[in-house]
């Protein structure tokens, strides 16, 4: 059997047998194939990455490591765990049990904070920003990579999310422009340093309520961070503290911005607009018409 053939009989085997999330669309029966298949060959490729390539040829030995690895698969190992790999607007990253898969949805946030970005550039030739509750580091560094005059500093409470955040800084080659640090939200930056000297403050929070979080799917709850998803009671309790916290380190006229979870985001508009913080205040929409995004500006 040609590699097309054995393709094609084990994506129809797959079809009814494989469980696909709804936070994860790029990952289909096709997808998730491919990539497994990749892997299986030793070259790491997330599932969106692995369609814009060609499958190579298995050895024997290689085609019994993919059997191994579709098994993991369907036992509810998350992909990107197994590839150690996942794309994040179009940059390949690690990922593995450290910190938050990238998803999807997220995107939408790192495309608004990267226009950003553009913007404080245009106008004053460079950007210092903070990435904060960074994970795997992508939001700031899809942010470097695309925008070669942003300075960025990623921090994270979790010691092994900062690892794998510097882990992804190393791979990229981005560690004149990105520097990583441990930190509970801001409290590492209580300095002169940063004190007013940021232009952008990004955040990807963990925004889940914390009953809702006790019921999540096992394949998210068995293998990624749950301080990566619970938010307090109401899901809202560090979001609301970096609102109140980053005008310290934000420059005249800087930007906060940061991903809500869905119904959120009117409510977190008004905790804004209470504080008195904040002169401008941007709700931004996914394709479904639900604000996902909001970005502040420091009155």
């Amino acid at each position: 059997m040609d590699k097309l053939e054995l393709f094609k009989t084990i994506s129809n085997n797959l079809t009814n047998t494989l469980h696909l999330l709804e936070d994860k669309p790029e990952e289909t029966t096709e997808s998730t194939l491919k990539a497994l298949w990749f892997a299986a060959a030793g070259y790491p490729v997330s599932a969106e990455g692995s369609l814009k390539l060609p499958i190579p040829d298995l050895t024997e030995n290689q085609i019994e490591k993919l059997h191994q690895l579709i098994q993991l698969r369907l036992k509810g190992v998350p992909l990107a765990h197994i590839t150690n790999r996942q794309n994040f607007m179009g940059i390949e990253l690690i990922s593995d049990k450290r910190a938050l898969i990238p998803r999807k949805e997220t995107e939408l946030l790192g495309k608004k904070a990267l226009e950003l970005s553009e913007e404080i550039v245009r106008s004053q030739g460079k950007c210092n920003l903070i990435d904060v509750c960074c994970g795997s580091g992508n939001l700031g560094i899809a942010i470097a990579y695309y925008n070669s005059d942003c300075m960025v500093n990623s921090s994270d409470l979790s010691e092994e999310a900062v690892q794998l955040a510097q882990d992804n800084v190393n791979l990229l080659k981005l560690n004149n422009r990105i520097k990583v640090k441990q930190s509970d939200l801001l409290s590492a930056f209580e300095t002169e340093d940063y004190y007013e000297k940021i232009d952008l403050i990004v955040c990807n929070p963990p925004y889940i309520s914390s009953s809702k979080v006790q019921k999540m799917d096992s394949e998210i709850s068995s293998n990624e961070p749950v301080l990566a998803f619970d938010g307090g009671m109401l899901g809202i309790r560090i979001i609301q503290k970096l609102i109140s916290e980053a005008p310290k380190f934000l420059t005249y006229q800087g930007w906060l911005i940061f991903e809500v979870g869905a119904g959120q985001g009117n409510f977190i508009a008004q905790v804004c607009e209470r504080t008195a913080l904040y002169q401008k205040i941007n709700l931004i929409p996914d394709n479904s018409d639900i604000i996902r995004v909001i970005s502040v500006q420091k009155a």
